[in-house]
Protein backbone atom coordinates (compact mmCIF):
# COMPACT_ATOMS: atom_id res chain seq x y z
CA UNK A 1 0.00 0.00 0.00
CA UNK A 2 2.59 2.63 0.86
CA UNK A 3 4.64 2.15 -2.24
CA UNK A 4 1.53 2.48 -4.14
CA UNK A 5 1.35 5.62 -2.95
CA UNK A 6 4.52 6.78 -3.16
CA UNK A 7 4.03 6.03 -6.69
CA UNK A 8 1.03 7.58 -7.23
CA UNK A 9 2.71 10.55 -5.77
CA UNK A 10 5.63 10.52 -8.40
CA UNK A 11 3.79 9.55 -11.32
CA UNK A 12 1.50 12.98 -10.15
CA UNK A 13 4.64 14.87 -10.04
CA UNK A 14 6.08 14.36 -13.33
CA UNK A 15 2.88 14.69 -14.72
CA UNK A 16 2.99 18.69 -13.17
CA UNK A 17 6.10 18.85 -14.25
CA UNK A 18 5.40 17.83 -18.05
CA UNK A 19 2.90 20.28 -17.66
CA UNK A 20 4.37 23.39 -16.53
CA UNK A 21 7.40 22.38 -19.09
CA UNK A 22 4.49 22.85 -22.18
CA UNK A 23 3.05 26.13 -20.66
CA UNK A 24 6.30 27.71 -20.49
CA UNK A 25 7.00 26.68 -24.29
CA UNK A 26 3.74 27.70 -25.14
CA UNK A 27 4.29 31.33 -23.47
CA UNK A 28 7.14 31.96 -24.97
CA UNK A 29 5.73 31.00 -28.49
CA UNK A 30 2.97 33.18 -27.71
CA UNK A 31 4.77 36.38 -26.43
CA UNK A 32 6.81 35.89 -29.69
CA UNK A 33 6.56 39.91 -31.47
CA UNK A 34 6.59 40.58 -34.62
CA UNK A 35 9.89 42.26 -35.54
CA UNK A 36 11.30 45.17 -38.09
CA UNK A 37 12.82 44.72 -41.73
CA UNK A 38 15.78 46.34 -39.94
CA UNK A 39 16.06 43.52 -36.94
CA UNK A 40 15.50 41.29 -40.11
CA UNK A 41 18.23 42.12 -41.50
CA UNK A 42 20.69 42.20 -38.60
CA UNK A 43 19.52 39.14 -37.62
CA UNK A 44 20.62 37.47 -41.19
CA UNK A 45 17.04 37.11 -42.35
CA UNK A 46 15.80 37.61 -45.74
CA UNK A 47 12.53 39.69 -46.44
CA UNK A 48 9.53 37.48 -48.54
CA UNK A 49 6.43 38.86 -49.48
CA UNK A 50 3.44 36.68 -49.50
CA UNK A 51 0.08 37.51 -51.66
CA UNK A 52 -2.41 39.06 -49.65
CA UNK A 53 0.05 38.28 -46.27
CA UNK A 54 2.58 41.03 -46.03
CA UNK A 55 5.81 41.06 -45.97
CA UNK A 56 7.60 38.71 -43.78
CA UNK A 57 10.99 37.50 -42.32
CA UNK A 58 12.49 34.23 -42.94
CA UNK A 59 15.28 33.55 -40.61
CA UNK A 60 18.25 31.72 -41.19
CA UNK A 61 16.88 28.87 -39.10
CA UNK A 62 14.15 28.36 -40.91
CA UNK A 63 11.55 30.07 -38.93
CA UNK A 64 9.46 33.15 -40.09
CA UNK A 65 8.14 35.88 -38.79
CA UNK A 66 5.76 38.48 -39.64
CA UNK A 67 6.95 42.38 -40.53
CA UNK A 68 5.67 45.35 -38.61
Amino acid sequence: MRIRRILSLALAAATLAGLSGLGAVSAEAASSLNITSDECTAAGGQITARPYAGYYCTLPDGTTQPIT
